[in-house]
């Protein structure tokens, strides 16, 4: 599949000479180092205003970032378990109440950190139990164990739940093991970017029956027409697999990662809902016009369009927005006036961020950099594919955005 330009810019209200800076811009990561090589498509009503490539998807081998480029989109796999989980919903399947030891029985008796030490942690019982609704929007208690942020995530890397899950667990051990780790807060009480989306892809299994990779390729990969998205790259197409890199800590110059990044061509012992897609522009781009168009793609309509409003509206408790819930490992993001969804982080007012977006928009992006938004006033999408971990590292995100829009003059 294509994602070459399909239109004059001018004709959707793009100014061409101003689309220009962004190559001009990040063209610089790649000449300076700090990035080996990047992919962006932007499109406007569905078509396809810019899209280019530059620098090296591999710099050691020195083959160039292409079209069909294979990117880990890690968090970036989120939106499309959530829109899995959301189709289940469509069907009558659970209420968003529902609590998932309905499913899960494992997390029937969850227990919620209080105070201690990773070596004596002391508990309290949950008073609510975790529901759909928490599991899609973070606010279930679950966290990440490489967050290393609280004691809660120093107990989830003393069980083996760091980057993965422990050694060969699959999907439903991952999930019964993470059942016994005490939660950060009580369940619907605050926001905490975590596991979720992992359970909840366990939780999709457990309602279809199917394993999430099946469901995945029946339900939404096949009809969407996103025949590139996989969760491990096979030999025949290892060579488009972009290298993974990090930064150097004092030069910031790319350090190839390859301790983590080949587990990319290897079958994994779970399927990640969280973090375990592989994809390329053409692929994703498809997924951002399927949601721009209200859940329907050519035909193939996945959800209908109210759904995909009420997903991207702000569910967090109070209407408030993430910065009031100080979430830890969020210090470089401005996340005042950004609210959360059901799969999806909402912009509830751009101002604060001090970069041009729509009220509406709606977004997220993975760990190693890449990132998309849909904006549904300004019928905008946009995506960048890189490989730099972690995606703190530059403002890749809002940069893109603030050329972007100032391209747009109608």
């Amino acid at each position: 599949m294509s994602v070459a330009v399909s239109t004059d810019p001018a004709r959707i209200g793009f100014d061409p000479a101003r689309l220009t800076r962004i190559d001009q811009h990040f063209s610089r990561y790649v000449d300076d180092g700090r990035l080996a090589g990047w992919q962006i498509v932007v499109t406007r009503r569905g078509e396809i205003a810019h899209s280019s490539t530059y620098g090296l998807r591999d710099r050691e081998a020195g083959t160039p970032v292409e079209p069909d480029t294979l990117w880990r989109i890690y968090s970036m796999t989120k939106p499309i378990t959530s829109v899995a989980a959301m189709m289940l919903w469509e069907e009558g399947r659970f209420e968003l109440n529902d609590p998932i030891s309905r499913w899960l029985p494992e997390f029937a008796d969850v227990r919620v950190y209080d105070k201690g030490s990773v070596l004596k942690p002391y508990t309290v019982p949950a008073v609510e139990p975790i529901r759909v609704w928490h599991l899609l929007t973070h606010t279930a208690g679950l966290t990440y164990g490489f967050a290393q942020s609280t004691v809660v995530d120093g107990l989830y890397r003393k069980a083996g739940f760091d980057l993965g899950v422990p050694p060969g667990a699959d999907l439903a051990a991952a999930s019964a093991g993470l059942a016994r780790l005490p939660l950060l807060f009580q369940p619907g009480t605050s926001w905490n970017y975590g596991v979720s989306t992992d359970v909840l892809g366990r939780l999709v299994e457990a309602v279809s029956g199917q394993r999430l990779d099946a469901f995945f390729t029946e339900r939404i990969l096949r009809p969407l027409g996103m025949t590139d998205t996989r969760w491990w790259v096979d030999e025949p197409d290892a060579k488009r697999l972009a290298a993974l890199y990090t930064p150097h800590l004092t030069t910031g110059q790319t350090i190839r990662a390859d301790a983590i990044g080949r587990a990319a061509l290897t079958e994994p012992s779970w399927l990640s809902g969280g973090g375990g897609l592989i994809s390329t522009a053409a692929d994703y781009h498809r997924f951002t016009q399927f949601l721009l168009r209200g859940g329907e793609l050519d035909g193939a309509r996945l959800l209908g369009p109210r759904t995909v409003r009420f997903m991207t509206r702000n569910h967090l408790p109070g209407g408030r927005d993430l910065a009031s819930f100080e979430p830890e490992g969020f210090a470089e993001t401005v996340l005042d006036g950004i609210g959360f969804g059901l799969g999806f982080a909402v912009v509830l007012d751009p101002v604060p961020a001090r970069v041009p977006s729509s009220v509406g928009e709606y977004y997220w992006g993975g760990l190693a950099s890449t990132a998309f938004w849909v904006d549904p006033v300004e019928e905008v999408t946009a995506l960048l594919f890189t490989q730099l971990m972690p995606s703190s590292t530059y403002p890749l995100r809002s940069q893109l955005r603030q050329l972007v829009y100032s391209a747009l003059i109608d």
